[in-house]
């Protein structure tokens, strides 16, 4: 079942959420320290993914013309709006929320990064989930901590999480007819390195130190495919 492995990690994240809503009344101090422990290891991954590749144009191009998408739709304003949304349906009134919030940074945590596609085209392409059962354990733990800072609203990030991991492999079930390995290879590892970028940038926010509109960054984990097919091309014409 190529969906398999998707699920469990849809279910790891519900239970992370659930368990992380006991200890969601621990004291602010201890709170902010967990989100910079959350921010720094955040970091960390992202920092050791982006050096997966030496390809540093292709790195280059594929966020500046995946920039230019995103700014051009908007994906940040619109993640956020689908954020406020989720709130205002399930806000107490008279509380402070945060969960626009915990859905947005849950959502791009979960699906930006290797493991969310090299997963689940692994599941698609042959059948094998133990990619995706890895990380359902790594973001159900991710799960639980975050709720404890931003509370339920994390729980909601499982719905994109999958159906982005559902898409990439029910397409990769089909991939190898259309792209040689070869190819896939080197593809894996720029958009690694890509996506590496964009957590990085994810764990700069966290901290608070930056305020990168980072959702509006994801076309490139698409135009990176592009960029990469241009760069191959051109290498073999002057090779």
């Amino acid at each position: 079942m190529a969906f398999m492995g998707v699920i469990v990690n849809g279910i790891c994240i519900l239970l992370g959420t659930l368990f992380g809503l006991f200890f969601t009344k621990i004291p602010d101090r201890i709170k902010d320290t967990i989100m910079h422990g959350i921010g720094l290891t955040v970091l960390l991954i992202g920092f050791s993914m982006a050096l997966t590749s030496d390809r540093i144009i292709v790195i280059l191009l594929s966020l500046v013309t995946g920039a230019i998408i995103g700014e051009g739709i908007d994906l940040d304003e619109k993640l956020n709006r689908l954020g406020s949304h989720i709130e205002i349906k399930f806000k107490k009134p008279g509380k402070q929320s945060r969960i626009a919030e915990g859905f947005v940074t849950a959502s791009l945590i979960f699906v930006i990064g290797a493991m969310a596609v090299v997963g689940a085209l692994d599941s698609g392409l042959r059948g094998d989930h133990g990619i995706l059962y890895t990380k359902s354990i790594i973001d159900g733990f991710v799960a639980l901590v975050l709720t404890t800072t931003m509370g339920f609203g994390v729980v909601f990030s499982a719905v994109p999480v999958i159906l982005y991991e559902g898409g990439i492999a029910l397409f990769a079930t089909q991939i190898d007819q259309w792209i040689p390995q070869s190819i896939l290879d080197l593809f894996i590892e720029d958009m690694t390195s890509t996506g590496g970028l964009l957590i990085f940038a994810i764990g700069l926010n966290l901290l608070k130190i930056t305020d990168i509109k980072v959702a509006n960054l994801l076309p490139s984990l698409v135009t990176v495919g592009f960029v990469l097919y241009i760069y191959t091309q051109v290498q073999h014409v002057f090779s």
